[in-house]
């Protein structure tokens, strides 16, 4: 494995080895993206990569003896759009975002990668030099021959199909694995001992990177169930995990625990295992993890119907999938998955189930080596003609 900055200690994980090394990667990495923002105006808060800046790494790459070439979360500068173009081996790229078939945002809600990035269809909301355009020109230019894309989830893989600059590429659909032998459920009343959290009322868990900063991770939208909630009289708390306590605490009408953020999978496991429902109401999201780990943990999950949720949530089985971005049916859901306490045995010891049928190691390794051959076979295929 190949990657810009190696902490784990891992031996088979290889990233820069001096400090010269270390700074200059993350140096490329701001460096690109600052590039760009005194060049376009946008309120669009997501986040953007140009991968402009050559990485070093393409004639290494090629002249590996490796089967396959796997991509991951390669743009910021770990690869740029030259450097994939470049590559002459066997490939294949997970996407864990939109980038791939976009311009440089890892998201959006319009619709330019399916259209085209033209002039005439840029939001209102854009001004001064049109580099979402740009970074997406580059990459129908540079790209000439189609990898094997896979995504983690369904919709994003109906993303792919209907983009314009990756519409004819091979497309597999092969969730992420987890380690179910390890992503297991705790003792509820064990978990909440471990982690000092009330034993006797219903616990409600949200979790994302930066807490409730992100808007496309729909904290607000939760803020409003909530308010529905405490007009109904409900009796839950709240646990958020990913954010520390901030100075003022906001009023929602719940008590809220914060857990700051939790670097060890022991600790989330737990944590997963101590709450009652765990709740996912983002706006738009590819096959996140949090749900993977709670649905493993047998935590039933509530989410918005959109995007890859329906891929982790099998509605009323699992956990419930609420109409997109309806709080009122958000409320209603959690209010389901909590109110009926064999209702929620059935629902926890069925996500538990489904996580191990979907997501093992066993059931994900022989998909994945799947479209290896298939990859290695198109490759072999195109150099013969």
């Amino acid at each position: 494995m190949l990657v810009d900055i190696a902490t784990a200690g891992d031996w088979a994980v290889q990233g820069p080895n001096s400090n010269i090394q270390k700074a200059l990667a993350m140096a490329k990495s701001k460096l690109s993206s600052g590039l760009m923002k005194p060049l376009f105006k946008t309120e669009n808060r997501v986040i953007h990569s140009t991968s402009i800046l050559p990485s070093g790494r393409v004639n290494a790459l090629n002249g590996n003896s490796a089967d396959i070439l796997h991509l991951h979360w390669v743009q910021g500068e770990m690869l740029s759009v030259s450097d994939i173009g470049r590559l002459i081996r066997p490939v294949v790229w997970t996407l864990h975002d939109m980038w791939a078939f976009c311009g440089a945002e890892h998201y959006t809600e319009e619709f330019r990668w399916r259209e085209g990035y033209r002039t005439d269809n840029r939001p209102g909301y854009e001004s001064g030099f049109d580099i979402n355009r740009w970074v997406w020109k580059r990459k129908q230019k540079l790209w000439k021959t189609p990898r094997h894309i896979v995504t983690p989830s369904r919709w994003l893989g109906q993303c792919v199909k209907d983009s314009a600059l990756m519409g004819d590429w091979p497309v597999s659909v092969v969730p992420n694995t987890i380690d179910t032998k390890q992503w297991q459920p705790v003792n509820t009343s064990l978990a909440r001992e471990l982690l000092r959290l009330p034993k006797d009322v219903p616990l409600l868990l949200f979790g994302a990177m930066g807490g409730g900063r992100d808007p496309r991770k729909g904290f607000d939208l939760l803020q409003a169930a909530l308010k529905r909630l405490q007009g109904e009289g409900s009796k839950l708390q709240l646990v958020v995990f990913g954010e520390l306590p901030p100075k003022v605490i906001p009023d929602y009408g719940f008590p809220i625990h914060y857990t700051g953020h939790l670097h060890d999978e022991l600790t989330l496991r737990v944590l997963y295992s101590a709450a009652d429902v765990f709740v996912l109401p983002s706006r738009q999201d590819n096959l996140p993890n949090t749900g993977v780990e709670a649905s493993a943990c047998g935590t039933p999950v509530v989410a918005f119907n959109t995007c890859g949720l329906p891929d982790i949530v099998s509605h009323k089985e699992t956990g419930y999938l609420a109409e997109a971005f309806s709080t009122e049916d958000l409320a209603k859901g959690i209010t389901w998955a909590l109110e009926d306490a064999e209702r929620h045995a059935r629902l926890s010891a069925a996500a538990r189930s489904r996580a191990v049928r979907l997501w093992s190691p066993d059931v994900v390794v022989p998909q994945y080596l799947a479209v290896y051959e298939q990859a290695i076979q198109s490759w072999s295929d195109s150099a013969r003609v």
